[in-house]
């Protein structure tokens, strides 16, 4: 039996996985911080705790922004890559992934056998991230979670047209301030369809085709999914720990590198 861990080491946070031959033993996350390398060990303590493997004898791969930034995996691949792989051991029938994190936004194309076959990111500034909704939430004085269901309660939809966050953050203070006010729901719906619009605008870029899942963060908002299954017209598949996908298609990879040298 070959077990693999596979790390996803993100902005704002670092996920480890780690894998059996058939299943998922353990999972693991945690904050990333300004020290990399120690909060990506602490990670990877947690979730070999859970199975009683050690470090020393498992193969690691490690993915995301701060995967050249650790000195105790064995190798690494592109987060997208890691992407389709992990989607793929889900959901064969995936062939398109919306990864919504923190700082950006990405949109994988999958093919039959699992691979990358297309990819694009935004392009404009924090809009449309975690960080930008979590600014918004606290701009209108409310929780992640409470601008989420308000969302889902609106009768109607703010403009929210800018690309850029400091302007964005513009119009929803005038929506709020204005005689009579926006109501809140309307707001919430408005950033979410801001959101869900360039979404969309990144998935036509390189052509929409179903199934499509979602992972990252952000697609654990219910409003942000709700909102986007209404402008796609279908729902969308979202995995238990949207989070981790890259994390596991690392883990992944990492076997299928063990598998090779043992041949």
């Amino acid at each position: 039996m070959i077990q693999t861990i596979g790390i996803d080491i993100g902005s704002l946070n670092t996920k480890a996985i780690v894998l059996g031959d058939d299943s998922i033993l353990s999972r693991a996350v945690g904050l990333t911080g300004d020290n990399v390398e120690s909060q990506a060990r602490k990670v990877l303590d947690s979730a070999l705790s859970q199975t009683g493997l050690n470090l020393d004898s498992l193969p690691i791969l490690a993915t995301g922004t701060g995967a050249k930034l650790v000195s105790f995996t064995s190798s690494q691949k592109s987060v997208n890559t890691c992407m389709a792989r992990g989607i793929h051991y889900l959901y064969p029938s995936v062939r398109m992934v919306i990864d919504m994190g923190a700082e950006s936004t990405t949109v994988v194309k999958v093919n039959t056998r699992g691979r990358l076959e297309d990819w694009a990111n935004h392009d404009k500034c924090a809009s449309g991230t975690g960080l930008f909704l979590q600014q918004m939430a606290k701009l209108m004085k409310l929780s992640l979670e409470e601008m989420s269901e308000l969302s889902m309660k609106a009768k109607g939809r703010a403009d929210i047209t800018n690309t850029c966050a400091v302007f964005a953050e513009s119009e929803v203070i005038s929506h709020v301030h204005r005689v009579p006010p926006t109501p809140m729901p309307d707001i919430a719906a408005g950033i979410y369809y801001s959101v869900v619009s360039r979404v969309i605008a990144l998935c036509k870029r390189i052509g929409i085709e179903k199934d499509i899942a979602v992972t990252g963060g952000v697609s654990l908002i219910d409003g942000i999914i709700y909102s986007l299954e209404s402008e796609l017209g279908f729902e969308v598949l979202r995995p238990e720990f949207p989070q981790s996908v890259a994390a596991l298609g690392a883990a992944i990879i990492a076997r299928e590198n063990a598998e090779k040298s043992h041949k």
